[in-house]
Protein backbone atom coordinates (compact mmCIF):
# COMPACT_ATOMS: atom_id res chain seq x y z
CA UNK A 1 0.00 0.00 0.00
CA UNK A 2 1.33 3.45 -0.98
CA UNK A 3 0.52 5.46 2.15
CA UNK A 4 0.20 8.92 0.66
CA UNK A 5 -3.20 10.50 0.02
CA UNK A 6 -4.32 13.57 -1.94
CA UNK A 7 -7.49 15.20 -0.53
CA UNK A 8 -9.48 18.18 -1.77
CA UNK A 9 -11.92 19.99 0.49
CA UNK A 10 -9.91 19.08 3.55
CA UNK A 11 -11.15 21.93 5.77
CA UNK A 12 -14.85 20.96 5.85
CA UNK A 13 -16.48 18.57 8.31
CA UNK A 14 -16.20 15.46 6.14
CA UNK A 15 -12.79 16.49 4.80
CA UNK A 16 -11.43 16.96 8.31
CA UNK A 17 -12.70 13.54 9.38
CA UNK A 18 -11.04 11.93 6.35
CA UNK A 19 -7.75 13.66 7.19
CA UNK A 20 -7.87 12.52 10.79
CA UNK A 21 -8.72 8.92 9.85
CA UNK A 22 -5.86 8.59 7.38
CA UNK A 23 -3.44 10.39 9.67
CA UNK A 24 -4.27 7.88 12.41
CA UNK A 25 -3.34 5.13 9.94
CA UNK A 26 0.08 6.72 9.32
CA UNK A 27 -0.64 8.19 5.90
CA UNK A 28 1.13 11.28 4.62
CA UNK A 29 -1.45 13.91 3.65
CA UNK A 30 -1.40 16.08 0.53
CA UNK A 31 -4.01 18.70 1.31
CA UNK A 32 -5.51 21.56 -0.68
CA UNK A 33 -7.50 24.66 0.09
CA UNK A 34 -8.51 27.73 -1.86
CA UNK A 35 -7.19 30.28 0.62
CA UNK A 36 -3.75 30.95 2.06
CA UNK A 37 -5.33 31.50 5.48
CA UNK A 38 -6.87 28.02 5.49
CA UNK A 39 -3.58 26.52 4.33
CA UNK A 40 -1.90 28.09 7.35
CA UNK A 41 -4.62 26.66 9.59
CA UNK A 42 -4.10 23.20 8.09
CA UNK A 43 -0.35 23.43 8.71
CA UNK A 44 -0.99 24.26 12.36
CA UNK A 45 -3.29 21.26 12.72
CA UNK A 46 -1.35 18.60 10.79
CA UNK A 47 2.26 19.82 11.01
CA UNK A 48 5.17 20.10 8.62
CA UNK A 49 5.46 16.39 7.83
CA UNK A 50 2.49 16.65 5.48
CA UNK A 51 2.09 18.65 2.25
CA UNK A 52 -0.10 21.63 1.39
CA UNK A 53 -1.21 23.32 -1.82
CA UNK A 54 -3.27 26.41 -2.40
CA UNK A 55 -5.69 25.28 -5.08
CA UNK A 56 -8.60 26.96 -6.81
CA UNK A 57 -10.63 23.86 -7.58
CA UNK A 58 -12.67 25.69 -10.23
CA UNK A 59 -9.59 26.74 -12.22
CA UNK A 60 -8.04 24.31 -14.71
CA UNK A 61 -4.85 26.39 -14.63
CA UNK A 62 -4.62 26.14 -10.85
CA UNK A 63 -5.28 22.39 -10.93
CA UNK A 64 -2.60 21.89 -13.59
CA UNK A 65 -0.02 23.83 -11.56
CA UNK A 66 -0.82 21.79 -8.45
CA UNK A 67 -0.88 18.39 -10.13
CA UNK A 68 2.36 19.09 -12.03
CA UNK A 69 4.09 19.58 -8.68
CA UNK A 70 2.54 16.41 -7.27
CA UNK A 71 3.60 14.39 -10.31
CA UNK A 72 7.18 15.58 -9.83
CA UNK A 73 7.39 15.19 -6.06
CA UNK A 74 4.90 12.51 -5.02
CA UNK A 75 5.37 9.55 -7.33
CA UNK A 76 4.30 7.27 -4.47
CA UNK A 77 0.78 8.73 -4.39
CA UNK A 78 -1.60 5.90 -3.50
CA UNK A 79 -5.01 7.46 -2.85
CA UNK A 80 -7.00 10.33 -4.38
CA UNK A 81 -10.09 11.64 -2.56
CA UNK A 82 -12.08 14.30 -4.40
CA UNK A 83 -14.19 15.80 -1.64
CA UNK A 84 -14.39 19.52 -2.46
CA UNK A 85 -17.74 20.90 -3.56
CA UNK A 86 -19.99 23.94 -3.46
CA UNK A 87 -23.68 24.76 -3.64
CA UNK A 88 -25.36 27.71 -5.35
CA UNK A 89 -29.02 26.90 -4.89
CA UNK A 90 -31.90 28.34 -6.86
CA UNK A 91 -35.07 27.14 -8.56
CA UNK A 92 -34.35 26.30 -12.18
CA UNK A 93 -36.43 29.18 -13.61
CA UNK A 94 -34.47 31.64 -11.47
CA UNK A 95 -31.07 30.00 -11.77
CA UNK A 96 -28.43 32.13 -13.44
CA UNK A 97 -25.99 30.59 -15.91
CA UNK A 98 -23.13 31.42 -13.54
CA UNK A 99 -24.79 29.45 -10.75
CA UNK A 100 -25.12 26.41 -13.00
CA UNK A 101 -21.62 26.68 -14.46
CA UNK A 102 -19.86 27.37 -11.16
CA UNK A 103 -21.31 24.28 -9.50
CA UNK A 104 -20.72 21.99 -12.49
CA UNK A 105 -17.18 23.29 -12.93
CA UNK A 106 -16.25 22.97 -9.26
CA UNK A 107 -18.06 19.75 -8.35
CA UNK A 108 -17.71 17.76 -11.58
CA UNK A 109 -15.14 19.20 -13.98
CA UNK A 110 -12.50 19.38 -11.26
CA UNK A 111 -12.71 15.59 -10.92
CA UNK A 112 -11.93 15.21 -14.62
CA UNK A 113 -8.90 17.51 -14.45
CA UNK A 114 -7.48 16.05 -11.22
CA UNK A 115 -7.91 12.39 -12.09
CA UNK A 116 -6.69 12.80 -15.66
CA UNK A 117 -3.58 14.62 -14.41
CA UNK A 118 -2.68 12.27 -11.55
CA UNK A 119 -3.73 8.95 -13.09
CA UNK A 120 -0.35 8.41 -14.83
CA UNK A 121 1.30 8.04 -11.39
CA UNK A 122 -1.05 5.19 -10.53
CA UNK A 123 -0.78 3.59 -13.96
CA UNK A 124 3.02 3.58 -13.64
CA UNK A 125 2.80 2.04 -10.16
CA UNK A 126 0.04 -0.36 -11.18
CA UNK A 127 -1.69 0.61 -7.96
CA UNK A 128 -4.19 3.21 -6.83
CA UNK A 129 -7.44 4.03 -5.05
CA UNK A 130 -9.63 6.85 -6.35
CA UNK A 131 -12.65 7.91 -4.31
CA UNK A 132 -15.12 10.69 -5.06
CA UNK A 133 -17.56 12.15 -2.56
CA UNK A 134 -20.94 12.45 -4.27
CA UNK A 135 -24.28 12.93 -2.45
CA UNK A 136 -27.63 11.32 -1.75
CA UNK A 137 -29.04 14.20 -3.83
CA UNK A 138 -27.51 12.54 -6.90
CA UNK A 139 -30.14 9.82 -6.55
CA UNK A 140 -33.11 11.71 -5.11
CA UNK A 141 -32.82 15.17 -6.64
CA UNK A 142 -33.79 18.19 -4.55
CA UNK A 143 -35.82 21.33 -5.31
CA UNK A 144 -33.52 24.27 -5.92
CA UNK A 145 -30.49 22.06 -6.43
CA UNK A 146 -30.70 20.95 -10.05
CA UNK A 147 -27.12 22.13 -10.61
CA UNK A 148 -25.82 20.33 -7.52
CA UNK A 149 -27.74 17.14 -8.32
CA UNK A 150 -26.45 17.18 -11.90
CA UNK A 151 -22.86 17.60 -10.72
CA UNK A 152 -23.06 14.82 -8.14
CA UNK A 153 -24.88 12.33 -10.37
CA UNK A 154 -22.43 13.18 -13.14
CA UNK A 155 -19.62 12.19 -10.78
CA UNK A 156 -21.08 8.72 -10.32
CA UNK A 157 -21.28 8.05 -14.06
CA UNK A 158 -17.80 9.48 -14.60
CA UNK A 159 -16.22 7.35 -11.87
CA UNK A 160 -17.88 4.18 -13.16
CA UNK A 161 -16.48 4.86 -16.63
CA UNK A 162 -12.97 5.49 -15.30
CA UNK A 163 -13.25 2.32 -13.21
CA UNK A 164 -13.82 0.32 -16.40
CA UNK A 165 -10.78 1.89 -18.05
CA UNK A 166 -8.25 1.21 -15.27
CA UNK A 167 -9.53 -1.97 -13.60
CA UNK A 168 -6.85 -4.17 -15.17
CA UNK A 169 -4.13 -1.90 -13.75
CA UNK A 170 -5.02 -2.64 -10.12
CA UNK A 171 -6.69 0.75 -9.67
CA UNK A 172 -10.01 0.88 -7.83
CA UNK A 173 -12.42 3.74 -8.50
CA UNK A 174 -15.54 4.30 -6.38
CA UNK A 175 -17.87 7.00 -5.09
CA UNK A 176 -19.38 7.57 -1.66
CA UNK A 177 -22.71 9.36 -1.37
CA UNK A 178 -23.38 10.80 2.09
CA UNK A 179 -26.90 11.57 3.23
CA UNK A 180 -27.55 14.09 6.00
CA UNK A 181 -24.33 14.33 7.99
CA UNK A 182 -23.79 16.45 11.11
CA UNK A 183 -22.01 19.54 9.82
CA UNK A 184 -22.33 23.31 10.31
CA UNK A 185 -25.06 23.18 7.63
CA UNK A 186 -27.28 20.75 9.59
CA UNK A 187 -26.58 22.68 12.79
CA UNK A 188 -28.33 25.68 11.22
CA UNK A 189 -31.58 23.76 10.73
CA UNK A 190 -34.43 24.54 13.11
CA UNK A 191 -36.28 21.81 15.01
CA UNK A 192 -39.09 21.61 12.46
CA UNK A 193 -36.66 21.20 9.56
CA UNK A 194 -34.71 18.55 11.45
CA UNK A 195 -37.91 16.63 12.24
CA UNK A 196 -38.98 16.70 8.57
CA UNK A 197 -35.62 15.31 7.46
CA UNK A 198 -35.40 12.69 10.20
CA UNK A 199 -38.87 11.40 9.31
CA UNK A 200 -37.38 10.27 5.97
CA UNK A 201 -34.45 8.43 7.59
CA UNK A 202 -35.27 4.95 8.94
CA UNK A 203 -32.44 5.14 11.48
CA UNK A 204 -33.96 8.44 12.73
CA UNK A 205 -30.60 10.15 13.16
CA UNK A 206 -28.06 12.16 11.22
CA UNK A 207 -24.76 10.58 10.26
CA UNK A 208 -21.37 11.78 11.44
CA UNK A 209 -18.35 12.78 9.33
CA UNK A 210 -16.57 9.74 10.77
CA UNK A 211 -19.21 7.47 9.20
CA UNK A 212 -18.10 8.74 5.81
CA UNK A 213 -14.38 8.77 6.62
CA UNK A 214 -14.43 5.15 7.80
CA UNK A 215 -15.90 4.00 4.50
CA UNK A 216 -13.46 6.11 2.49
CA UNK A 217 -10.61 4.51 4.41
CA UNK A 218 -11.96 0.99 3.81
CA UNK A 219 -12.12 1.72 0.07
CA UNK A 220 -8.45 2.72 0.19
CA UNK A 221 -7.23 -0.56 1.70
CA UNK A 222 -6.46 -4.03 0.38
CA UNK A 223 -9.64 -5.26 2.09
CA UNK A 224 -11.59 -3.60 -0.74
CA UNK A 225 -9.33 -4.77 -3.56
CA UNK A 226 -12.19 -6.52 -5.42
CA UNK A 227 -14.54 -3.52 -5.27
CA UNK A 228 -14.60 -0.99 -8.10
CA UNK A 229 -17.09 1.07 -10.06
CA UNK A 230 -19.50 1.22 -7.13
CA UNK A 231 -21.44 4.01 -5.44
CA UNK A 232 -21.86 3.57 -1.68
CA UNK A 233 -24.70 5.31 0.11
CA UNK A 234 -24.13 6.43 3.72
CA UNK A 235 -27.56 7.76 4.64
CA UNK A 236 -29.15 5.76 7.47
CA UNK A 237 -31.47 4.02 5.02
CA UNK A 238 -32.88 7.23 3.53
CA UNK A 239 -32.81 5.51 0.13
CA UNK A 240 -32.45 1.79 -0.46
CA UNK A 241 -31.72 0.14 -3.78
Amino acid sequence: MNKKIFITGSTGGIGKAICEKFLSENFKLILTSSSEKKIDELKKIYGDKNFYYQLNISSEESITKCTDDIINNHKDLGVIVNNAGITEDNLLLRMKSDQWNNVINTNLNSNYHIIKSLLPIMLANRYGKIIGISSVIASTGNPGQSNYAASKSGMIGFYKSVAHEVAKRNINVNTVSPGYIITPMTNKLNDTQKSQILSKIPMNKFGTPADVANLVYFLSTSESSYITGQNFNVNGGMIMF
